[in-house]
């Protein structure tokens, strides 16, 4: 088990720990000072633990809450973008569509998958398999999140990524069918929001959403990116901020030490949200769901029209 920053002190316990497997009481003062550490986290803690690298990603969900998956590949005019998963499986007995970020597990499946940053491929690959299954399945798609943003390369820029997103945005406000997306780690400004307009967003409890990275924000701002800590504060770009800013529908809980520690309790956490959202958003019709849709994005935010 990597260790996060912040929890370099317990690295001897850790290590003792892994020595005296049967040791109660190390066991019991390892728990207690990761309760400890993990009630008071600050909003820059909290990037790091959506930041890392064992925390369950998109093909983990994939594998433990669905069935019968079926990868779908292309976007029919450039390519396909290993940046983005995208499909048909079953959700408890019910066809559902897939999308998401795929940011790999090791360095090999980090640099063929671009760290999870999508081209412009990958978000009309997403556009094209959300029209089939809205059109052709009639099923509801569930849309996983977890990138820090889409890609920046020349080469990206050169295929249109602004104008990828920006149709992905306007165009999944007319999905005929229930969208939910679920924040599982990083939700970077416009690449999530690629595949993330959606009727529910859901977020887990140690995730981030937001505008801009903090590293980036704090370049920006402040010129250094060191201070990024006290950027991560102005952002407000935890679970808990975004529900109280009404940026998202629900916060799922994550076990106290965060889903890397134990991703059995996360699985069962997501699936128990989701099939809760999808049952209520079964009950909606499709000409009110679509108006709620495009009503819960034109809430968001504060503006003077002066």
């Amino acid at each position: 088990m990597k260790l996060l920053s912040f929890e370099k002190s317990l690295e001897k316990l850790y290590l003792d720990l892994e020595k005296r497997p049967n040791e109660t009481a190390l066991k019991e003062l390892l728990d207690a000072k990761l309760k400890e550490i993990y009630s008071n986290l600050t909003p820059y803690q909290i990037v790091e633990i959506a930041r890392h690298p064992e925390r369950p990603h998109t093909e983990d969900y994939i594998s433990n809450l669905f069935t019968d998956f079926i990868e779908f590949h292309g976007d029919r005019c450039f390519g396909d973008d290993p940046s983005i998963i995208t499909g048909i499986a079953k959700f408890n007995g019910r066809t559902v569509g897939i999308l998401g970020h795929r940011k790999g597990k090791n360095l090999k499946e980090q640099l063929e998958r671009n760290f999870g940053m999508a081209n412009p491929e990958g978000y009309r690959k997403a556009l094209r398999v959300a029209k089939l299954i809205a059109d052709r399945f009639k099923a509801p798609i569930i849309s996983l999140i977890d990138t820090p943003g889409a890609s920046p390369t020349e080469g990206a820029e050169e295929r249109g990524i602004a104008e990828a997103i920006a149709k992905n945005i306007m165009e999944f406000f007319e999905i005929n069918t229930p969208i939910i997306s679920v924040v599982i780690g990083e939700g970077g400004s416009g690449g999530a929001l690629g595949i993330g307009v959606s009727d529910r967003i859901l977020m887990l409890t140690y995730s981030i959403y937001s505008v801009i990275s903090p590293e980036g924000c704090a370049s920006i701002l402040f010129g250094d990116a060191t201070k990024a800590k006290e950027a991560a504060v102005s952002l407000k770009l935890t679970a808990r901020d975004l529900f109280t800013l009404g940026v998202i529908d629900e916060v799922i809980e994550e076990p106290l030490f965060g889903a890397h520690r134990d991703p059995e309790k996360t699985f069962k956490n997501v699936k128990d949200a989701i099939e809760r959202n999808l049952n209520e958003l079964s009950k909606i019709s499709i000409e009110n769901l679509l108006t709620q849709r495009k009503q819960k994005f034109d809430k968001m935010g504060v503006y003077n029209e002066e």
